[in-house]
């Protein structure tokens, strides 16, 4: 088996909500500042996450924050940043209610989800009161997009199988998602080396528009990381399979995703095989080490189909 370095955009599309929801899991807390007006706060905030000050944002944000530090994906929430200040710089204004303020940004008018309170006459933000949703939000986005990471790497395989490659013949699936220097071993490579495109050449492109590194070694994509897996065990329809046979996998294909921090940057487990459904698991607080052990795709019963409504993109 073999680490699935994300190389491509697999996902739907991000909207400026989910920069706007999920930027302050960028930044954790200790100290809290606190201004004079919740403009002055908001003003703070921009400027801080503008100039990747990780400190200035920890006293902005105050305690209760340290879990939600980053979200284990430093290429996506630089990006996150980005697009926060982007959407600012747009747009901007601060609703007061009461003892009660809000961040609105963006051409769309999305609120900040950490809201704003006054504390004798000082303004501070709630990070407390906005946690729940900013995980939410990001923990619902990103598994959201492995599922469609699953099913593209479905769609890529059967691409690559299609011709001849590497001169095995038809019907061999790539062992690799980029391919070695010269050679079109993986799912992805250059399009320099001519002739027909990769089948993730478009894919690899968007990714490398958002920073991820085409080549890099293992890291997580939008949260998650993958791993091909050569093998089926018993659960699997056909049971027990090596999919390699002499040194090509013409048996069939399978890929687990699983969250880089659990609770964090996602929950479910995912696995999918060249049938193509999806099937979701909670592996729990020690996923990391359980998905590491990995090794087949094994589908018992306490792995649950994905609907198809979660499975469209």
């Amino acid at each position: 088996m073999s680490r699935f370095s994300p190389i491509g955009s697999f996902a739907t599309k991000r909207s400026c909500m989910s920069a706007v929801a999920l930027l302050a899991m960028t930044f954790a807390a200790s100290a809290q500042q606190s201004f004079n007006a919740p403009e002055a706060a908001a003003e703070a905030l921009v400027k801080a996450v503008r100039g990747d000050d990780v400190k200035g944002a920890r006293a902005l944000l105050g305690r209760g924050g340290d879990d939600i530090l980053s979200s284990g994906d430093e290429i996506a929430d630089a990006a996150l940043r980005k697009r926060f200040v982007a959407a600012y710089d747009a747009q901007h204004k601060v609703t007061t209610s009461g003892d009660k303020a809000t961040l609105i940004v963006g051409q769309e008018d999305f609120p900040f989800p950490i809201p704003l309170f006054r504390k004798g006459e000082r303004w501070q933000f709630d990070t407390a009161a906005g946690r729940q949703e900013i995980l939410f939000r990001r923990i619902g986005r990103n598994e959201l997009d492995a599922i469609q990471v699953c099913l593209a790497y479905v769609d890529a395989q059967n691409e690559y199988a299609d011709k001849d490659r590497t001169g095995s013949g038809r019907g061999v699936y790539a062992q690799r998602v980029v391919s070695r220097p010269g050679q079109k071993d993986g799912l992805y490579w250059a399009s320099s080396q001519g002739g027909d495109a990769s089948p993730l050449g478009e894919l690899a492109a968007r990714a490398a528009a958002e920073g991820y590194l085409i080549d890099g070694g293992p890291a997580p994509f939008h949260g998650y990381y993958y791993k091909i897996l050569t093998r089926q065990g018993p659960a699997a329809a056909g049971g027990t399979l090596n999919y390699v046979v002499g040194g090509k996998m013409i048996g069939g294909f399978a890929l687990l995703a699983y969250p880089a921090e659990y609770g964090n940057s996602g929950v479910m487990t995912f696995m999918i095989n060249h049938a193509g459904t999806v099937y979701q698991k909670d592996l729990g607080l020690q996923t990391a080490d359980r998905a590491k052990r990995i090794a087949s795709f094994d589908p018992d019963s306490s792995w649950k189909k994905v609907s198809p409504a979660e499975q469209a993109p």
